[in-house]
């Protein structure tokens, strides 16, 4: 037997507390019955000694002993009755003692005598028990005409102590009994109560990464069980979407690196076969190898990123930032792309509107929205940022006339990896990981981010920040930035430059 298990605990403690209890009962009826029989004797001595009081103080001064004894026989018979009685005259003159009773259960004569109190005004009666005869006596002091008396009452108490003796065996038998029933039992109850533990625990050795669809049973009790079996199926839950998560993720990345190495390795091959290519050709050749390698390094940075994110990496220093000013300085480093695409940025509706973070990562919050806008708004199109302040904080919005998003694929923007449509992201070289990295900065400036678009109507992506953030917030999947910005101008190109960040665009070319 396992002495730490939980079960042999709580039968331990179960088997203690219901021994106490029994003790505790047992000591209560032992006592309480105790006290129960010797106020009857008491009463009864009280009764008697009574009695006794009445001949003595009715009693006549000039009365004699002897007729104080016939009296006492003929009202009290103490031998009969199996009582003791003496009367002393005070101080030390005996007058009357009962003899010798029909139970034989006491000797008179060996009954010593209590010490008298002379003043019997003062004197109280005195309730005391004899041992070696079993007897409870009472002595009361009594002032009556012929004199002052001490008369001294006595009741066997031997039925009493057999009584008391015979619950004493029972309790010594039972208590025993008791307790080893009560260990039992308690064990039996808790193996009964903790089975439906030991189904979780087989059903749980079942589980692995191959099985995670396993669900413990759910036992509709009401009790700690059933919210344990429901929060560890809902925990499974979680681990399983993460696990797939984490497998999708995996597959795509090395789906994602496989396709450029692959250009570059049938690149190389060629050159290798090709003895004789002129300048130009191998111009072309080496070009097409750097292209891939861009995009190869461009697809890693972004990888970097989201997992010093997911690190919970805090590198940069929290600043209290303008977002308008963030955002028009941005813009302006963008709008080199934004012309080249013949697509106007509209910055109007910027407000001042003061916030903390990190200026590096809030940076590339708006690259990334704008890149994804600027990327996929037809030629003649317009982007507009606003910033905004109300009573829940601040607001930062980019808003495009693009070619907008289906409403089905609007819970998927932020997953990593994730393309609206797959070939014309891979022309413009994006990886499905600028909005991944946008949705884990929010994420880790305390911030939310959301999307309205409809297809041919232009898309609005909305972060709210909170008010006065005063650090950042740990996040389990998006957390602190994990890269520090320089703290200089805001003509500063970001660290590593914005598109990297970003993972979704080759990289903008600064205004001149």
């Amino acid at each position: 037997m396992n002495h730490r298990s939980l079960a042999f605990r709580l039968g331990a403690w179960y088997t203690l507390l219901l021994s106490g209890i029994f003790v505790l009962v047992g000591t209560g009826m032992f006592f309480g019955l105790q006290h129960y029989l010797k106020s009857n004797l008491r009463d009864t001595l009280i009764r008697r000694s009574a009695q006794v009081e009445q001949i003595l103080i009715h009693a006549p001064a000039e009365d004699t002993n002897s007729n104080i004894d016939r009296e006492i026989d003929s009202r009290v018979a103490p031998e009969l009755n199996n009582r003791f009685v003496r009367i002393t005259r005070l101080p030390e003159t005996p007058i009357y003692r009962s003899g010798m009773p029909a139970d034989r259960s006491f000797d008179p004569s060996a009954v010593s005598a209590i010490s008298p109190t002379h003043d019997t005004k003062a004197a109280v009666p005195i309730t005391t028990i004899v041992r070696d005869q079993h007897l409870m006596i009472r002595a009361t002091p009594v002032s009556a005409a012929s004199g002052d008396y001490l008369v001294e009452l006595g009741i066997s108490i031997e039925a009493t102590d057999a009584v008391l003796n015979r619950l004493l065996d029972l309790l010594a038998l039972l208590l025993p009994a008791l307790i080893v029933c009560a260990a039992g039992g308690g064990y039996w109850l808790v193996r009964w109560a903790l089975r439906p533990v030991d189904q979780l625990s087989q059903t749980a050795e079942q589980m692995s990464l191959q099985n995670l669809s396993f669900r413990l049973p759910v036992v509709p009790s009401g009790d700690a069980l059933e919210r344990l079996s429901v929060s560890f199926n809902t925990m499974l839950g979680r681990l399983r979407d993460s696990v797939q998560t984490s497998r999708r993720f995996l597959a795509d990345a090395s789906h994602e690196l496989r396709t450029p190495l692959t250009v570059i390795k049938g690149e190389l091959e060629e050159l290798t076969r090709e003895s004789h290519l002129t300048e130009k050709d191998l111009r072309e050749r080496v070009g097409s190898v750097l292209e891939e390698v861009a995009r190869l390094e461009h697809l890693v940075s972004g990888l970097l990123v989201l997992s010093r994110l997911d690190a919970g990496e805090t590198q940069g220093e929290w600043v209290d930032v303008d977002l308008a000013e963030l955002a028009s300085n941005t813009a302006a480093h963008m709008y080199l792309m934004a012309e080249d695409r013949g697509i106007e940025i509209d910055l109007s509706a910027l407000q001042k509107t003061v916030i903390q973070g990190d200026r590096a990562r809030l940076k590339q919050i708006i690259v990334n929205l704008l890149d994804n806008a600027i990327r996929f708004t037809p030629r003649g199109g317009t982007v507009s940022l606003r910033t905004a302040a109300d009573d829940r904080g601040s607001v930062l919005e980019v808003a495009d006339t693009g070619i907008g998003i289906p409403l089905s694929a609007i819970p998927q923007v932020f997953d990593r990896f994730f393309r609206v449509d797959e070939a014309r992201s891979r022309e413009d070289g994006g990886a499905g990981l600028g909005l991944s990295i946008v949705k884990s900065i929010c994420s880790a400036h305390g911030a939310e981010i959301d999307v309205e678009s409809r297809p041919e109507s232009g898309s609005c992506f909305r972060v709210r920040f909170p008010r006065r953030s005063i650090g950042p917030v740990p996040v389990s999947a998006a957390r602190a930035p994990a890269t520090s910005a320089p703290s200089g101008p805001e003509s500063q190109v970001v660290v590593p430059v914005p598109f990297v960040a970003s993972a979704d665009a080759p990289g903008p070319t600064p205004k001149a």
